[in-house]
């Protein structure tokens, strides 16, 4: 199976910039992306789209919208199976999870969420 998205330079820029904790621009690069793509990857980066803006949020204080967001992005990664080509899927949606508890009041913030996978792996300094 190929997924042309991975190797999208604005995927991977994307990624880049999440992997940096920048995530309002890493969520702005990939709607250029999402808005291009047609290939089954498409409800994927709109889950990655919808993690990142909740990141965002969170940093922002704005602690609703966070949790709605990471929930609605969570869900949409539950479409994928763990190891998805080019991005380890798995591992995301169990920092997502930490995040979450974290957000429900039941434990301190954990480390950002980061991007590993061939894609991730295929970014310096990511």
């Amino acid at each position: 199976m190929t997924n042309l998205v991975f190797e999208n330079p604005g995927f991977l820029r994307g990624v880049a910039l999440f992997n940096q904790g920048r995530f309002y621009d890493a969520h702005e690069v990939w709607e250029d992306v999402w808005r291009e793509h047609r290939g089954p990857e498409k409800s994927l980066l709109q889950g990655l789209i919808q993690v990142a803006v909740g990141l965002h949020h969170f940093g922002q204080g704005n602690l609703p919208g966070a949790r709605s967001l990471l929930r609605r992005g969570h869900k949409r990664l539950d479409e994928y199976p763990d190891e998805f080509p080019g991005l380890e899927v798995r591992a995301l949606k169990q920092q997502i999870g930490a995040w979450q508890e974290a957000l429900a009041g039941s434990g301190p913030y954990p480390p950002f969420p980061r991007l590993g996978g061939a894609a991730g792996a295929t970014i310096p300094g990511a």
